[in-house]
């Protein structure tokens, strides 16, 4: 695995108003890894994202937050893309009103490449077959798991060096969450560099490399996925077990 850093915050804290919901965090993935971000509700771990996107409305940031070495701050959200950075939001939002197969050209606006967007549009569809099967179904009317999928595919199409993915799992059935973590397993094992924000704490430390643990706005752990699954303070707050004693 390449050790380059794709990002790197250093000491970043977000206010709104005078209420502060990340106290001062270093967080680092580096390329090819797949990095989870765990933690309560309410622990700041969306707000964490949508400062690395710049897409905070009223809040402050403070702190460095850098990106392929260079410096985040003040960039807009298309100029992310431009840079291949692409998000997965919390809720998906997809475009409803669009055909699943409309979504995906969408993903590939930053591109002119005709024959590369289609081969890579059979590519996803290869990897998502029930999005292949509603190509020209409009967006809104798929299930949540199919959004989520959608959401997903979307964002692959800009080619992302760094995937931001935003409580991917949240509102799904549990087959359907299984399927999603399939899937992000299979693209984290082509390459792709992913930061993953998820509640459900099993399975994302199961597919992690490493992973953050953050509550009430800072970061109070961080290490091999694989040991923080079986550290006894992880199980017994996220993963629901009791500590043995």
């Amino acid at each position: 695995m390449n050790s380059e850093t794709v990002l790197k915050i250093e000491g970043m804290k977000v206010a709104y108003g005078g209420i502060k919901a990340v106290k001062g965090i270093d967080l680092e993935v580096r390329q090819g890894e797949l990095v989870t971000l765990i933690g309560a509700n309410g622990a700041g771990k969306t707000t964490t994202l949508k400062a690395i996107t710049g897409t905070l409305p009223g809040g402050s940031v403070e702190g460095a937050i850098a990106y392929l070495g260079q410096p985040l701050k003040n960039a807009k959200s298309f100029q992310l893309v431009q840079k291949k950075l692409a998000m997965v939001p919390e809720g998906r939002g997809v475009f409803t009103r669009m055909t699943i197969h409309e979504n995906l050209l969408m993903g590939a606006y930053t591109r002119d490449d005709k024959a590369g967007i289609d081969a890579d549009i059979d590519k996803w569809y290869g990897v998502f077959p029930r999005l292949k099967e509603r190509s020209a179904q409009l967006a809104g009317t798929l299930s949540g798991g199919e959004q989520q999928m959608l959401a997903m595919a979307r964002a692959l199409m800009c080619h992302p060096t760094l995937l931001l993915l935003d409580e991917p799992s949240m509102g799904l059935s549990p087959i359907m969450v299984e399927k999603i973590f399939d899937v992000i397993r299979t693209v984290s094992q082509q390459g792709i560099t992913i930061l993953l924000v998820e509640q459900n704490a099993k399975l994302a430390l199961e597919a992690a490399h490493r992973g953050y643990v953050m509550d009430s706005g800072a970061i109070i752990m961080s290490g091999a996925a694989a040991d923080m699954l079986h550290d006894p303070r992880v199980r017994a707050a996220y993963l629901g077990e009791e500590e043995a004693g």
